[in-house]
């Protein structure tokens, strides 16, 4: 995201609107007005998508005039007159933004999807006018070089550098022949980016495996065959199964189903998407992409794209990323191989000999953990109803930080699925407002994440609540039941919930030092896990749907003992996913007749990875990477998980996982400044020494 707009993509040219037509559309959009809805959040029910485009184009109207202003002042260029207003520009922009790209994400439709294409090319023109513009870029320089002489404080000269790298790196420097072309290449770039995800969301609904018999079940937890059921019904197929690649449906088919022919279906369903030479097909967006991308650094004078994005996060370099991955991959790998053997072991218990397959991994990979640890995860999953887990997250923040959460019942809502909740700080003072949207539909797009519908930012001298809301796509309910959660979900939620009180809690004056680089932003999120599964907060959370029955301390053994077995797989997947990133992003030519899935196999083959065991993420459904925002970048969760595990250390080491004095420092030194400081001499601040990755390789029982 370029910080100088603050839209990721973004571009297009305006569309100009006469009088009459816009004198209406200001009366009636909600966008064209302060939000009277508790706390200011977004009047989701008010909003048609008629409403997004005028807005979008005034959006834009104000912010060029608003540069424009700046730029012809007569005054010397200063931090006040020109850094400032350059930051705080854009505000309807920015508004009507933060809903659209959020309702995009976890509440789309066909005429929001095709609207998001008529806006890329016109936000990346933009906010190219912007970062390209000559005088503006002469005032921030003037700004720049004078630095010394201005008497700025931390966050401020923090502002100012991050503005001026901002124009360098979008182009400013070029010449106009150069800057002509990096435009053509930012709205191409966007343009395949959008189309990658669209792609992968179609490709995903479009999958169904349809089970008519009742022996085809054979093995599937009676939860995951009524929501199979339900799933028939709405779809005109009542009395029989239909199971989706949608997580919550695929991973517990593929972990349960006895039926191996129909294990084998739903597999390759799920690892062929974007890869079915259909109308939804993206082989050739991502060699397009990829070659694009490389163009782009190229022209910027960078050897290739992963050069250019790394120069800006903690990594530095692809060497240093490499180094990481290499040191982790031998261990995960050598523990796969053993996790490999338990599996065959198992099919030959079974009196059958062949090999395995990466559809039966994790079916006979449950049995092996039974067998080691007497463990079934459909044991835990009663003592894990949504409900308590979001609560047991809640009294986890509430023992660090004394903060407290409210549910809000009288509040616009993002999806009538979502809820939420008014989040104050220990003192009683408001500090914004979370939303919580937790299960599956054809309109969300797959995964989990963390967003906001405002950022965190300071009026008229006060700190405004952000607006946070957190994503996932969870198991649903069976009928007349809580849903309950699997261990992995259970993690996922508080996962997500550390990311939204990074944002909850941050408290900076600028948007231009809101970010932290996206090596570092996985580290609030990651080191919120560690808590998950600790037995004293189990014993608070973990009961029983039915008789409320705490989790017996005999579960809780079994579930700490089991809890780094499978880390073997679970890491090598990861790890193949971010070498392939890296790898694409590393190519210093692209050929247009790059193979990519050739290209993935040889990348991953050469570095021995098991046939069993696919890439997390193959790169025709590799939204990190191909859809933007982990572009060489998703080696970050391990990256920063060097930091988690480090910085849970810090809890261990006083004896007390709740110890209010690192709780604090956490807080202080990690989740409010947002980037006003290094990354690393943040968590140098905090933790008071450079982390190692031993306490990660404990962690993950690689070593």
């Amino acid at each position: 995201m370029n910080k100088l707009v603050l839209i990721a993509g973004a571009a297009f040219a305006l569309t100009a609107c006469n009088a009459p037509k816009e004198q209406k559309v200001e009366t009636e959009n909600p966008f064209f007005t302060e939000y009277t809805t508790p706390f200011g959040v977004p009047p989701f029910d008010q909003i048609k998508i008629e409403h997004y485009l005028p807005a979008f184009e005034k959006g834009m109207q104000e912010q060029a005039q608003e540069i424009e202003a700046i730029v012809n002042q007569k005054s010397v260029p200063d931090f006040e007159n020109t850094i400032v207003p350059l930051d705080q520009s854009g505000k309807l922009l920015r508004k009507v933004s933060a809903v659209f790209y959020g309702q995009n994400s976890a509440n789309t439709s066909d005429e929001m999807q095709e609207l998001s294409k008529q806006l890329s090319p016109m936000l990346s023109k933009h906010e190219d006018d912007i970062s390209l513009n000559p005088k503006l870029f002469e005032r921030v320089k003037q700004v720049y070089e004078n630095r010394d002489k201005m008497g700025l404080n931390k966050e401020q000269t923090k502002l100012l550098e991050e503005t001026y790298k901002d124009f360098v790196r979008g182009g400013a420097n070029l010449d106009a022949e150069k800057q002509a072309k990096l435009r053509e290449l930012n709205s191409e770039i966007a343009m395949l980016q959008l189309t990658f995800g669209q792609n992968m969301l179609k490709e995903t609904n479009d999958f169904q495996l349809i089970v008519d018999k009742k022996e085809d079940l054979s093995g599937l937890p009676e939860s995951l065959i009524a929501n199979a059921a339900e799933t028939a019904k709405a779809a005109g197929q009542e009395g029989k199964w239909i199971f989706t690649l949608h997580n919550p449906s695929v991973m517990p088919f593929l972990q349960y189903a006895d039926n191996r022919a129909l294990r084998e279906q739903i597999f390759k369903g799920y690892i062929n998407r974007g890869n079915n030479n259909n109308d939804a097909d993206n082989k050739e967006v991502v060699r397009k992409l990829v070659a694009k991308r490389l163009e782009k650094a190229k022209l910027m004078g960078y050897k290739d794209y992963a050069s250019f994005v790394l120069e800006d996060r903690m990594a530095k370099n692809s060497e240093n990323v490499y180094k990481l991955l290499d040191e982790v991959w031998t261990p995960a790998l050598n523990k796969a191989k053993e996790e490999l053997a338990d599996i065959q072991a198992e099919i030959k218990k079974e009196g059958q000999s062949f090999e395995a397959e990466g559809w039966d991994w994790r079916y006979y990979f449950e049995k092996a953990k039974k067998a080691k640890f007497d463990l079934d995860e459909n044991q835990i999953r009663p003592y894990l109803p949504l409900n308590q887990v979001r609560e047991g997250a809640f009294y986890v923040a509430n023992k660090l930080y004394g903060i407290t959460f409210t549910e809000l019942k009288d509040i616009p809502l993002p999806h009538p699925d979502a809820l939420a909740f008014e989040c104050k700080d220990k003192d009683g003072t408001h500090l914004g407002v979370l939303y919580m949207d937790f299960f599956p539909r054809a309109s969300k797009r797959g995964g989990a994440w963390c967003g906001t519908y405002r950022s965190q930012t300071y009026v008229d001298g006060k700190r405004q609540g952000p607006v946070v809301t957190i994503v996932c796509n969870f198991t649903q309910p069976a009928a007349g039941q809580p849903a309950l959660l699997s261990a992995d979900e259970a993690s996922t939620l508080f996962h997500e919930f550390g990311h939204g009180l990074h944002n909850l809690f941050k408290d900076v004056h600028y948007y231009g030092v809101s970010g932290v680089p996206r090596d570092f932003v996985e580290l609030p999120s990651q080191v919120m896990e560690h808590w998950v599964f600790e037995p004293e907060v189990l014993k608070v959370y973990a009961k029983h749907y039915q008789t409320g029955e705490v989790i017996p301390a005999d579960l809780i053994e079994k579930l700490d003992k089991s809890g780094k077995y499978g880390q073997g797989f679970a890491t090598t997947e990861y790890l193949a996913a971010s070498l392939l990133d890296m790898d694409f992003h590393v190519l210093t030519d692209v050929p247009a007749d790059l193979d990519v899935m050739k290209f993935e196999e040889e990348t991953l083959g050469k570095r021995g990875l098991l046939k069993q065991i696919p890439s997390r993420y193959r790169t025709t459904y590799f939204n990190h990477t191909m859809g933007g925002g982990y572009t060489a970048g998703y080696y970050s969760y391990i990256w920063a998980e060097v930091l988690d595990a480090d910085a849970y250390e810090a809890y261990k080491e006083t004896g007390d996982i709740f110890n209010q004095e690192v709780a604090g420092k956490f807080r202080n030194y990690i989740l409010t400044p947002g980037g006003i400081d290094d990354a690393m001499d943040m968590y140098k601040n905090f933790r008071g020494k450079e982390p190692g990755t031993d306490p990660l390789l404990k962690n993950r029982g690689l070593k």
